[in-house]
């Protein structure tokens, strides 16, 4: 199919084609549906739904014997969810929370903050969702909006941003100090699979709620949120507090080893490292060593 008709198909859901690359434009509209489209993710189809499911459901029943582990010993957990819109960051966390106890673990989608809000200490309202203990939080997206979407979306300063970054490795290195366990995941997406998603939130009456105005306005800007990230991480990877970044092209595999990733860092049950396997080093694992020629430094 020609270029101009993928363009004039996109116009029509009203998505910006601007600054989109057309050999992108073309991948999305050939592949089929349970083919990976982005040539540097490690798999070249997704996983399959029913093996996906077993192993999911064998992985929620470790959650709920760690949230239990989190009640009894009174662990603070925080887990931060973010990357570029249309990741895998809601779905995952849908995921995780599926079967957990909502007494004891809670989800945080912040809107946009509100004028009294601006004027506060910028961390000042994430600040109260902090778990107390014995809970576990969910931060679908987080403090770090002022890392990557304020900047590139014009919502703060760049002195606002490079105070943000100094001031991150602080707050977050007092939160460890406090005893809270603190988990950043980075959901990385390529812009064609981006692109393919926003297409199927936007032909979706019940998914085009989780398309906002300032998310089809970052749809062209894919070179400025790769550079925000990488500022991002050049100033709070840190050794105490580091990414873990998931490629999650294909979303099956993305939210099972977060699972993974997880449960094999809490030290909830003698026996647990045995039950679950190791998370694939292809799709979860320090930032340095995943990001492909999509997401390059």
């Amino acid at each position: 199919m020609a270029t101009a008709t993928v363009e004039r198909d996109l116009s029509d859901l009203l998505i910006p084609t601007d600054g989109i690359p057309k050999e992108v434009l073309r991948k999305v509209k050939r592949a089929g549906r349970r083919k990976i489209i982005s040539d540097s993710y490690p798999y070249a189809t997704k996983m399959g739904r029913q093996a996906y499911e077993r192993r999911k459901a064998e992985l929620q029943v470790e959650l709920l014997k760690m949230q239990r582990w989190v009640k009894e010993t009174g662990q603070r957990v925080v887990l931060l969810f973010e990357g570029r819109d249309a990741a895998g960051k809601g779905g995952t966390i849908k995921r995780f929370m599926e079967h957990l106890n909502p007494r004891g673990a809670t989800v945080v989608a912040l809107p946009a903050p509100s004028e009294r809000e601006r004027s506060q200490w910028y961390f000042q309202r994430y600040v109260q969702h902090l778990p107390a203990e014995g809970e576990i939080v969910f931060f679908d997206r987080s403090w770090y909006n002022r890392a990557v979407v304020e900047p590139v979306m014009g919502f703060c300063t760049p002195a606002e941003t490079v105070r943000f970054l100094r001031d991150t490795v602080l707050f977050e290195q007092m939160l460890i100090n406090e005893g809270l366990r603190l988990f950043k995941f980075w959901f990385s997406v390529s812009q064609e699979e981006q692109l393919r998603r926003v297409m199927s939130r936007a032909q979706d009456s019940l998914k085009q709620w989780k398309l906002s105005p300032v998310d089809m306005r970052s749809l062209p800007l894919w070179d400025e949120f790769t550079e925000a990230k990488k500022l991002m991480f050049a100033g709070t990877d840190t050794k105490a507090s580091p990414w873990v970044v998931v490629k999650s092209d294909d979303k099956k595999r993305a939210r099972l080893n977060c699972m993974r990733f997880l449960l094999r860092s809490l030290e909830y049950d003698p026996d647990g490292a045995r039950r679950v396997t190791k998370p694939d080093p292809k799709v979860i694992g320090p930032a340095k060593s995943l990001y492909g020629k999509d997401e390059v430094w």
